[in-house]
């Protein structure tokens, strides 16, 4: 039976987490906390997230949640343990719909099979697949291509990156929802840095790699180029920068970088200069009006 997440469940729904983590094959998005004070904070005080639990004999099972995002909501989930959690999905689609969201998402590990065809199985599309790779400590620099200039962004111009952020990459949309003020405060502080290349002779932006930190590991989050600009080592050396500035920190022992499944030429380079690939997830969308 679905059931709403409670205190009482927390125990066994960080054990359930704990078993999904164990294989590649069970893996789908969910919570990032692993004990029960840590999911009380993230799944119960949470006013945005509404989160279900499938029980068996009493017992956690299965877990789903809505999450906000884009112009619809991600689903958390949905992790099954005990049946093929047919119930548990139909239960957060009913959901999504008296919420109003247009569109669902779900992003399944890409050999996590069972959950892939269950979602297939309700109506969901695969959009794309973005591959995620790792490399430990090591130095990433490469030259600034002649008449080029790559720096570390501070203050973040709302207006300057909205406009460069739109032109890098067609498929990216998420940041330009943002208004102003969640941009600023986005890069206040220091956990997410910002790079851009610039134009030596106009001055103009012509690239940025964003780069998030988290203890002791790093993200390269976006990174692009505009296409008039691109074939040069522009995104080599914003990479390269932002490494640099990543590694300058003796606590962060590993960089993540990210690349759709039309990025071969990234794919490639990521691989050429040794990272690792470490997941690969699959983007489904359900539009439920």
């Amino acid at each position: 039976m679905n059931r709403p997440v409670a205190q009482a469940h927390l125990s066994q729904l960080a054990e359930l987490l704990c078993w999904m983590d164990e294989t590649p094959e069970r893996r789908s998005l969910a919570p990032e906390a692993r004990t029960p004070e840590g999911l009380w904070w993230e799944v119960l005080a949470g006013e945005d997230e509404k989160a279900w639990v499938w029980l068996e004999a009493g017992r956690v099972q299965g877990y789903g949640a809505l999450v906000p995002f884009w112009d619809g909501a991600a689903l958390e989930g949905p992790i099954i343990r005990g049946g093929n959690g047919k119930a548990l999905l139909e239960h957060l689609i009913r959901k999504a719909r008296q919420e109003g969201y247009p569109t669902l998402y779900a992003f399944p590990e890409a050999s996590n099979h069972q959950a892939r065809a269950l979602l297939e199985q309700m109506g969901f599309s695969a959009e794309h697949t973005t591959y995620f790779y790792a490399i430990g400590r090591t130095d990433l620099a490469y030259p600034v291509p002649v008449g080029y200039k790559v720096e570390r962004a501070e203050p973040c111009d709302p207006k300057v990156y909205r406009d460069l952020y739109s032109r890098v990459e067609d498929g990216w949309s998420l940041r330009l929802h943002w208004t102003d003020e969640e941009l600023r405060q986005h890069f206040i502080g220091s956990e997410v840095e910002l790079f851009m290349a610039y134009a030596d002779t106009t001055g103009e932006p012509v690239g940025l790699a964003e780069l998030e930190l988290d203890d002791t590991q790093a993200e390269i989050a976006y990174i692009g180029v505009v296409p008039e600009a691109r074939g040069k080592g522009l995104g080599r050396a914003l990479l390269g920068a932002a490494a640099e500035w990543a590694f300058s920190n003796p606590l962060v022992e590993r960089l993540q970088v990210r690349a759709h499944d039309h990025e071969k030429a990234a794919q490639a380079l990521y691989k050429r200069l040794g990272f690792q690939q470490t997941s690969a997830v699959v983007t489904y969308a359900l539009e439920l009006y």
